[in-house]
């Protein structure tokens, strides 16, 4: 079963995002779906890094909200910022982030939320992983803006995929 069904939760999600956006529940739809969330799963299980082993859900739903709410905050302080601000006025920054999180999903959520979330840009990852460049739109201090991804992000996500 596992091998024509590698993944039952994505399966059902691309089965379901299909019909949503075909907005149609003709056969034709409902079988072109089953082949895509049959397909799909089977023919990019080697592109997946890793078996994902979600130790900690009440971290990741606590994590969830904190990047929900970060995502809205930051919205809105770079629009306030490009409403108000000059070109001139702006103080972009690379900011290296020293990273102690080496589960590849780990790192995979952590460039989700930095790509996320507005003014912020995943640059690059060292090839040991133990460094991420990250720019930012308009920053004045970065050691506080390390110690905030250090301590929303990457701790979370520890607990959540390496404890």
């Amino acid at each position: 079963m596992k091998r024509w069904l590698p993944s039952p939760s994505l399966s059902l999600a691309l089965f379901v995002v299909w019909l949503l956006l075909n907005q149609s529940l003709d056969a034709a739809t409902l079988l072109l779906a089953a082949i895509l969330a049959l397909a799909v799963p089977v023919l990019t299980q080697s592109l997946r890094p890793a078996r994902v082993r979600m130790r900690r859900p009440a971290v990741a739903l606590r994590l969830c909200g904190v990047v929900a709410y970060d995502l809205v905050h930051s919205a809105l302080t770079v629009a306030r910022l490009l409403l108000t601000r000059r070109n001139d006025q702006m103080a972009p920054h690379f900011v290296r982030v020293p990273l102690e999180v080496r589960d590849p999903n780990a790192l995979a959520v952590l460039a989700m939320i930095i790509c996320l979330t507005p003014g912020t840009a995943w640059g690059e990852i060292s090839f040991d992983r133990s460094t991420l460049l990250i720019h930012v739109f308009d920053l004045d201090d970065v050691p506080a803006f390390v110690a905030m991804v250090k301590a929303r992000y990457e701790r979370p996500l520890m607990e959540i995929f390496e404890s």
